[in-house]
């Protein structure tokens, strides 16, 4: 099993990365204001403007350490890779089942079917950690309508039809999503999803969760050899890495949606860490991404019993284990996709 090594986040946007030796030098002008060695980072990632050397780009390039652009708001903006790593008949079977309505559809509905299971256990699980708190039975009704769209995903006939179920699911699950919000009720609040731009402090953080994650799928599918950018279910676009968004349905719900909860109800991210811009956009600041991404690091070292393999899996691994299986699927060494459903 591949070892979970350390991100590093440069958060300020005036901060530039070097190359010294084997040591990533982070600089505010002409000041060191941190150096880290190479050989236990896997991933470098940047919110900041200024850039680094091409002596980094390519120690970064040679050494597999992901170094990776982000806008302030989270947004993907640009990565420095070596090498594209993989089997080249794993890529081609691949393309094969994308083209195929048939093979795509056994794979999307396997994700969806998860998406919505995990959903409806993230409901499940706020009724039985707040339920005193909570409309308990909305939540039921919410949770069963869920249970039963899982199972109509399974069986979905066509592409077109699963995306409907999973619409609809989604739709069903958020509209409970504001009653899980237990503290901080008069500056977090979830009416809808709104997200370019993200129109409120919840959708703010559900965005730049959602982005960590799906940079995180991307980066586990090419280790395993997969193109990110060619999907089963998300459709193919210039620049959008569909297999990503395909894989990141399955975490949507009990990491990201569940993270975002607890930072707001353990008041970790408060009102402070928020500012709007002149059109309407509300983004985190730079502690409020700070705090954000010191307690995402955190929550990736967490452990959990992986429901297929029956082994002890750290939560930041997750995107690598199910992008190996999705490959072993791809290659013939699995029956089915095996995908994530997590029960607590």
């Amino acid at each position: 099993m591949k070892k979970l090594m350390n991100t590093v986040y440069v958060n300020n946007l005036d901060r530039y990365l070097s190359l010294d030796g084997e040591n990533l030098v982070i600089s505010n002008g002409e000041t060191e204001v941190g150096r880290v060695p190479l050989h236990n980072i896997e991933r470098i990632m940047t919110f900041g403007y200024t850039g680094a050397s091409p002596a980094l780009m390519g120690k970064c390039a040679e050494d597999s350490i992901e170094l990776v652009f982000m806008k302030k708001n989270g947004h993907f903006l640009a990565r420095v890779e070596g090498s594209v790593s993989g089997n080249v008949f794993l890529r081609r079977e691949q393309y094969r089942i994308a083209d195929s309505p048939e093979r795509s559809l056994a794979i999307a509905k396997y994700m969806i079917t998860a998406k919505l299971y995990n959903s409806r256990w993230s409901l499940e699980r706020a009724v039985r950690d707040h339920a005193p708190r909570l409309d308990v039975e909305s939540f039921k009704k919410k949770s069963a309508f869920l249970n039963e769209a899982s199972r109509n995903a399974l069986n979905a006939a066509d592409i077109d039809s699963l995306r409907g179920i999973e619409g609809e699911g989604a739709s069903v699950y958020f509209s409970v999503f504001d009653d899980m919000i237990l503290q901080q009720k008069e500056d977090f609040y979830f009416k809808t999803r709104s997200k370019r731009p993200p129109l409120d402090n919840v959708n703010a953080l559900l965005s730049f969760a959602y982005s960590l994650e799906m940079g995180m799928c991307s980066s586990a599918l090419e280790a395993v050899g997969l193109d990110p950018y060619v999907g089963f279910m998300h459709t193919d676009r210039p620049g959008r890495r569909s297999l990503a968004l395909d894989l990141v349905e399955e975490f949507r719900a009990p990491i990201c949606d569940r993270f975002v909860l607890s930072l707001i109800n353990k008041r970790i991210i408060t009102n402070d860490d928020f500012f709007k811009r002149e059109d309407g956009a509300v983004m985190l600041t730079e502690d409020g991404r700070k705090s954000f991404l010191s307690a995402w690091q955190k929550k990736k070292y967490d452990e959990i019993t992986h429901p297929f393999l029956g082994e002890k899996v750290e939560w930041g691994m997750l995107p690598y284990v199910q992008a190996m299986l999705l490959a072993r699927y791809i290659r013939g060494d699995l029956d089915s996709y095996p995908p994530f459903m997590w029960k607590s």
